[in-house]
């Protein structure tokens, strides 16, 4: 599909992803150069000093935190599991939440080893690296639920599946630009999520810049909408959000390593009036 169309394109975004590889998805992001903890400019670690400081600065707190579009990956709930006594991940594949369960399961045969991601963490945190074991303790006890979700459905969960109050903060990792087929569906879904979350409650919002496509498995060529800052800044506040930050990664070009053509990633934390 080089045309991506509002009408049929939200049933071809979901055609693409019946081929997603979690296995390969992780390797192709979430290994070195992408994640190399000695490295100050390495994009992984630049994702967990947002989260980090977006989850430390007072105001972000509650007792329900619902990640949308967990994928295969834990590394966004990292911090925000120690604030919030409830943690739900939500997932449109399965294969993606079996990936989830796998690990939250303590279960053999998972596809990435989270220890290292674990030991950054709790270094951010001023925490010993050897804590790492009570984090993962933390997260397996307070992650509730892994449901399905579709974000371009107006109701994205399932009925009842959240408290009638909502969420009091969404985190939310490359999901919305790399499952519509153009902006104004990239709108709709940050509308969408918006009614999980309650009045007051934050969005952590992380996404790609510039990017038109992406691997999600070997020879699996998903298409992206390519935003921009302004783009997104746009979005929040059509869907009714207050923006409070909005920071900006550049990618070097040993970060470019042929599974994208991303040129920057953005972290927004922004707040639902």
């Amino acid at each position: 599909m080089e045309k991506k169309g509002t009408g049929n394109g939200v049933a071809a975004m979901a055609a693409y992803y019946q081929s997603f590889d979690p296995v390969a998805y992780l390797q192709y992001n979430y290994t070195p150069p992408r994640a190399d903890f000695e490295r100050h400019d390495s994009i992984v670690p630049w994702k967990l000093g947002c989260l980090h400081r977006a989850f430390t600065e007072g105001d972000v707190n509650g007792e329900l935190l619902v990640d949308i579009g967990s994928g295969p990956t834990l590394y966004q709930v990292l911090s925000g599991c120690e604030l919030f006594g409830k943690v739900v991940l939500t997932d449109f594949l399965e294969v993606n939440r079996r990936e989830l369960r796998r690990w939250l399961q303590d279960e053999e045969g998972c596809s990435l080893d989270w220890t290292p991601y674990l030991q950054h963490v709790c270094k951010l945190e001023g925490r010993r690296p050897s804590a790492w074991t009570e984090k993962a303790a933390r997260l397996r006890q307070v992650v509730s639920d892994i449901l399905p979700i579709d974000v371009h459905c107006p109701q994205p969960l399932a009925p009842n599946a959240l408290p009638s109050a909502g969420a009091d903060c969404l985190v939310s990792s490359f999901c919305l630009e790399s499952v519509s087929p153009d902006l104004t569906t990239f709108t709709r879904a940050l509308g969408h999520i918006r009614g999980l979350l309650r009045p007051g409650g934050h969005l952590l919002l992380i996404g790609a810049l510039g990017e038109s496509y992406y691997l999600g498995g070997p020879g699996v060529k998903i298409p992206v909408v390519p935003l921009n800052e302004a783009q997104v800044c746009t979005s929040l506040k059509d869907s009714g959000y207050t923006l409070i930050r909005l920071e900006v990664y550049n990618l070097p070009e040993d970060m470019r390593v042929g599974v994208d053509d991303v040129s920057g990633v953005f972290f927004v934390k922004a707040r639902k009036e």
